[in-house]
């Protein structure tokens, strides 16, 4: 059975894409980093449903323990999906944003992805088949006020994943990114009023988790063995 990894799987999306990626027949380890109660649950929940899942806490953006807590996960075998969902924001008009608003946000996201996936990809390679799905943002393609560290974490995501595809690509592991628009959650329901979203999306709505996790799980199958160096959106439509 392959083995795949979900940072962040303890929240909204994350949940949804581990337990689309167990209904296609992968032990999904979740991953959280404080909230391992909601992570357990999740894989409980995958359990019940028949599927197959661990859970796996430790914090991406430091990189001795993420090396830590990734050298045991491989004692049981390579990972060969892996899912870099993890990320934060900390929003903040760039003029009055403090450095540590900036440095912790690209700690997260672009230093968690190399954290996280620079210890996985040679045994991955060693298998002859991967994947390296990695969750962004709108924010990365089109800016956003208040965004300017989380959109330059995520734009960084994009080009480190297209380079990583060509070092990887004739050895059967493909790299994509998923470009998320207004998904539902919490934050969303708190944040933004529905004529905003109107205003936005062409498509009049928020997308959904499962939405995401269909198309992650799509990435992840091998239907997409030829789909890779990818910026793909999900965002109803948003130029």
């Amino acid at each position: 059975m392959k083995r795949a990894l979900v940072t962040g799987g303890s929240g909204q999306i994350g949940a949804a894409i581990s337990r689309q990626l167990a209904q296609e027949r992968l032990h999904v380890i979740v991953h959280a980093h404080r909230n391992r109660a909601t992570a357990e649950k999740v894989a409980d929940e995958v359990i019940g449903a028949g599927g197959s899942a661990s859970v796996a806490c430790f914090d991406i953006s430091d990189a001795q323990a993420t090396q830590r807590a990734l050298a045991q996960i491989l004692e049981d075998g390579p990972i060969q999906v892996l899912v870099n969902n993890a990320g934060i924001y900390d929003d903040a008009p760039m003029a009055g944003m403090r450095a540590d608003q900036w440095s912790h946000v690209i700690a997260v996201s672009l230093g968690g992805f190399f954290n996280v996936t620079q210890p996985l990809l040679l045994p991955m390679i060693g298998t002859r088949w991967g994947r390296v799905i990695t969750i962004s943002s709108v924010s990365a393609l089109l800016g956003n006020r208040g965004q300017t560290n989380y959109a330059a974490a995520k734009a960084g995501l994009h080009g480190a994943s297209k380079s990583l595809a060509l070092e990887v690509a004739s050895r059967g592991v493909t790299v994509n990114v998923v470009a998320l628009g207004f998904i539902e959650s919490r934050m969303i329901e708190q944040g933004c009023k529905p004529e905003k979203i109107g205003a936005l999306v062409p498509m009049k709505r928020a997308g959904t988790p499962q939405e995401v996790a269909y198309l992650v799980g799509f990435l992840a199958s091998e239907k997409a063995d030829y789909i890779s160096g990818q910026v793909i959106g999900l965002n109803g439509g948003m130029a």
